[in-house]
């Protein structure tokens, strides 16, 4: 079969698919080629991975119940996954692009995804998920956008500004694995980012000339949509623009109780929308500013990252001192006190046409209970590795979800504790066993000193309750049951704990995780395992056809001879084929 032929099928398989899964709803697709290049961020010219030539990559930019077809040509030296974290994968785990449930593309292979950002709205972003890659870039923004006939509960604003903030070393992500693998410790990173592009230089001594620095440029009197991701390896930062508040509008999918912040910590892997007016006058340029938190200020001055805000009409730079970060290096309480301060938007319509507080999920009853613990990294079997309940997560040679559907035994265990192991801790394959329309209780205790954020494929969580010191079952009467905040990422405070409560409705493997990078690469993370009892194609959708098999599985992988084809067609050709194809399919469809 020839090459030309054998992506024709590719095509009218990917359309098919598509068309019969939701056939009313539009198509979007993006071609997305992950390569290599060199850039200097901080000065220092390094290995960065860039989607499509740019660093970062290009937004991808949807509307609520959108079919996405995102076509990923990995140009790398390594294998590749790109996990869209947040987007829910609603039925079809088999697209959430972490190790759990995909085979990672090889190395000069494409891959499609399929999936439906179905019921959702809110800002989110993608990355790759695999050998600490993110480290070296290959993020960009994800946007579901309301259906024109729900309201968003704001005015329109007059543009949308996606801004990427993280902390960022001049080390390759490769070297940075091997320290890791070592059993050494990342150390303090050489600078924060902001776009891709180091600091503006505010001062001197601390910037170096020649460093390329993000300018936004707005129009004074108007209002903007700013779109502000984490996407470092570990560090909390503090967001803030200089004499501008942040009105805090929506996070990771669910619309806030608007209110004002001067600054926002936003943690490792978190995402927010502020609605930002441009009405200070234009004598000068404005600083942008994420600066680490929780850190000794004197020595970590110098990881700063600074852009600039420039109106239209602006009459000079910005200089001066940068405005500064609440001074509470000591004293956690205020950070803590600012997360309990977002709340849900209960009379605000989501991505359906009813309030978003009508899910009343203070009154639903608990089905199980998980109290998940980590504490510093320890040596198991001689190597330095993270934990969640005294289990360090190891990754298996075949996809947990792909061991499940081709009935594989002995690829895990379906025995992750309930309460953190008493005696040593181990390093398997254990994953939670959850009940499909089960609603669980997890409490996040974090009993390390850096602070950390958990992440949950799949789903939205509702954050309850979070405090200092052990959980303990006295703990649930501090709980927020009407308006907590429903999120994909939340914060753990070092020696506190976060109490998050989970509706197990979307059949699946799904990952839950420390989106701190170190700990993350060296295993605590673990899967929820939710199966619907009753085989239906409605509540999972079939296995994808151009499923990637690995490990076990690996004889079952053809070898790939789309790719030449694929790659010598350009992104509006590919846009109109599958567009003649859908139409083909109606065609058929309705004879």
């Amino acid at each position: 079969m020839s090459s030309s032929t054998t992506l024709f099928f590719f095509l009218v398989n990917v359309s098919l698919l598509l068309t019969l899964s939701s056939a009313a709803d539009p198509f979007v697709y993006y071609d997305f080629e992950v390569s290599y290049i060199t850039a200097s961020p901080l000065g220092v010219p390094q290995q960065v991975i860039a989607v499509n030539n740019k660093f970062p990559g290009p937004t991808i930019n949807v509307t609520t119940n959108n079919n996405v077809a995102v076509n990923v040509r990995n140009k790398l030296d390594e294998s590749l996954l790109i996990h869209w974290s947040g987007i829910q994968q609603r039925r079809s785990s088999w697209q959430d692009g972490v190790l759990g449930t995909n085979c990672p593309i090889p190395s000069k292979w494409n891959w499609t995804y399929q999936f439906q950002v179905k019921d959702q709205i809110g800002s989110f972003f993608y990355f790759p998920s695999l050998h600490l890659q993110r480290a070296a870039g290959g993020f960009g923004g994800f946007i579901v956008n309301n259906r024109p006939i729900i309201p968003i509960p704001f005015d329109t604003p007059y543009g949308d500004i996606v801004v990427f903030i993280g902390d960022w070393y001049t080390r390759n992500h490769t070297d940075m694995r091997k320290a890791l693998d070592d059993g050494k410790e990342l150390g303090m990173p050489d600078g924060v980012l902001i776009n891709g592009k180091g600091p503006y230089r505010y001062n001197d001594t601390l910037v170096p000339d020649g460093i390329d620095y993000e300018t936004i440029e707005v129009h004074p009197g108007k209002t903007y949509r700013l779109r502000v991701h984490n996407v470092g390896v570990s560090t909390s930062l503090n967001f803030r623009i200089q004499s501008h508040n942040l009105l805090l509008a929506e996070t990771e999918g669910s619309y806030t109780v608007q209110q004002n912040y001067t600054s926002l910590d936003i943690h490792v892997g978190q995402s927010y929308s502020f609605l930002v007016t441009m009405d200070q006058n234009a004598s000068t340029d404005y600083y942008i500013v994420a600066s680490a938190r929780f850190v000794n200020e004197s020595r970590w001055q110098r990881v700063t990252g600074v852009a600039i805000l420039r109106y239209t009409n602006s009459k000079g730079k910005a200089h001066g001192p940068l405005p500064p970060a609440p001074d509470d290096q000591f004293d956690k309480t205020y950070s803590m006190n600012q997360a309990r301060s977002i709340r849900w938007n209960v009379s605000a319509s989501g991505a359906r046409p009813n309030p978003q507080g009508s899910f009343r999920y203070g009154s639903i009853n608990v089905t199980e209970i998980y109290v998940l613990k980590n504490k510093l990294p320890e040596k198991i079997n001689g190597k330095r590795r993270a934990t969640v309940s005294g289990i360090s997560f190891v990754n298996p040679s075949t996809p947990i979800r792909l061991a499940d559907q081709y009935k594989l035994k002995g690829v895990y265990k379906l025995d992750f504790p309930s309460k953190p192991i008493t005696g040593p801790s181990r390093a398997e394959t254990s994953i939670i066993n959850g009940t499909y329309r089960g609603f669980m209780e997890v409490i996040l205790q974090n009993n390390d000193t850096k602070m950390h954020t958990y992440h949950m494929s799949g789903y939205a969580f509702f954050v309850v309750g979070m405090d200092y010191g052990d959980w303990s079952e006295n703990s649930r009467g501090t709980y927020n049951k009407w308006d907590g905040i429903a999120r994909t990422t939340a914060q753990v405070y070092p020696g506190a704990w976060t109490a998050i409560l989970v509706s197990l409705d979307n059949v699946g493997v799904w990952n839950l995780r420390t989106e701190n990078l170190d700990s993350w690469y060296l295993g605590q993370e673990t899967y929820v395992r939710v199966v619907n009892p009753e085989v239906t194609n409605k509540t999972e959708l079939p296995i994808p056809d151009n499923a990637l098999f690995c490990g076990a599985l690996s004889k079952l992988q053809k070898p790939q001879v789309i790719a030449s084809a694929a790659s010598s067609i350009n992104g509006n050709t590919l846009k109109l084929l599958f567009t003649w194809l859908i139409v083909c399919a109606w065609i058929h469809i309705f004879q």
